[in-house]
């Protein structure tokens, strides 16, 4: 397959500003497209949208987080995704903004990990405060796993041992001491079957359909892509479920944050938390990885490391291979129907599908192969 991303890189709006698009996620309606945008010389990222062809800045008072405005003076928008939330970095702490009484559930989510949590093992982010719009939290110091894998700085085996490191504190973490207060707060979490992951599935590629369906030359796109869709499917519903453990929901690298020295390993953003399978966070943070490759923000041979660590979990915490598989190729469609709508990223898009027809076996280490070349300017679009 070989999709091209049908938003362009660049955009300028009336007024004759230049705006390069960070990201880009489908709107309701087929041509539409909700934006993060950011242009030379502003700090922060905007919102924007596409619509009928017609770039157009979002206002700065997003209507659909009425907070966004007054909290963004507080510091640098750094996240915007139009209409549904959005980040700003001020002095030491990181404030989220929420539609309206949705930040309610994040912040006691977050609140809870303190518990949840095994202290030698992770560390989440300290609330300072809340309300039903927005959620305000601490910075934990140090780098996440995707920065360290990108510098060159970074020596290979200091890289290697912080990967030992989180493979380790997962494996504590999902297998650890579950009663008391503990084991109440896992049953209270929202459970995310098999079922779910495969509906999750279908959005994704439903958006991509809907988007698509006017353009006869993506009709075979379309049937490759609900055939392996299908395929997925049966395979999430077929096989028996692996054990419900505490699952993060959106785990990858830039939610896992390294200190240097004898510390806990920082864990970010908790709002997907739920009992899941143990394969589904990790054929995510897998597949993350994967990502990073084609991106060419890792080298084959960090890849290779970490890979090896998240199989070694993936083995420690007895997941069977089936699921394991069965959830990456999920994760695989997913994303590459995300990322067919980002700006230079369709060959990344196509890849991840290309990927998933021919996955080899769960226990093998293979080498990963060299990759098609991403733009230069589509190396920060990953989530």
């Amino acid at each position: 397959m070989n999709w091209q991303a049908p938003v362009p890189t660049d955009a300028v709006d009336d007024s004759g500003t230049p705006w390069h698009i960070v990201r880009a996620w489908p709107d309701k309606a087929p041509g539409d497209y909700l934006l993060e945008v950011l242009t030379p010389g502003r700090k922060g990222v905007r919102a924007a949208h596409v619509r009928r062809g017609h770039f157009e800045l979002v206002p700065r008072d997003d209507p659909g987080l009425p907070a966004l405005l007054v909290e963004a003076r507080r510091g640098e928008v750094i996240s915007h995704r139009p209409h549904k939330r959005a980040v700003i970095r001020a002095k030491g702490r990181y404030i989220k903004v929420f539609r309206p009484g949705r930040a309610v559930v994040s912040a006691e989510r977050c609140e809870q990990m303190g518990a949840l949590l095994l202290a030698d093992s992770f560390t989440a982010p300290r609330i300072i405060d809340s309300s039903t719009d927005v959620m305000v939290f601490g910075s934990i110091p140090g780098r996440t796993l995707r920065e360290l894998g990108e510098d060159p700085k970074v020596n290979d085996e200091t890289f290697a041992g912080i990967w030992e490191q989180w493979s380790r504190a997962w494996v504590s973490q999902i297998a650890g001491p579950h009663g008391g207060a503990r084991h109440d707060l896992i049953a209270a979490l929202p459970i995310h079957p098999p079922e779910k992951e495969a509906s999750d599935l279908w959005l994704w590629v439903n958006r991509w359909v809907h988007h698509n369906e006017s353009s006869p030359e993506s009709w075979p796109a379309r049937d490759v892509l609900r055939a392996r869709a299908n395929q997925v499917t049966e395979d999430l519903l077929r096989s028996t479920p692996d054990p419900l453990v505490w699952a993060h929901g959106d785990l990858h690298d830039k939610q896992v944050i390294w200190t240097e020295g004898e510390f806990p390993l920082g864990l970010l953003d908790f709002d997907a938390a739920a009992q899941a399978e143990a394969a589904r966070d990790l054929a995510n943070i897998d597949v993350h990885l994967k990502l990073r490759l084609r991106l060419h923000l890792l080298t084959p041979e960090r890849y290779l490391v970490a890979h090896t660590q998240v199989l070694a979990a993936s083995k420690d915490l007895h997941v069977s291979p089936a699921r394991f598989h069965a959830y990456a190729d999920a994760t695989r469609i997913r994303l590459a129907c995300l990322y067919s709508f980002r700006p230079g990223l369709g060959s990344v898009a196509s890849g991840l599908l290309d990927e998933q027809a021919v996955q080899g076996p769960f226990s093998e280490f293979n080498t990963p192969a060299s990759s098609e070349a991403a733009p230069e300017q589509a190396r920060e679009m990953i989530i």
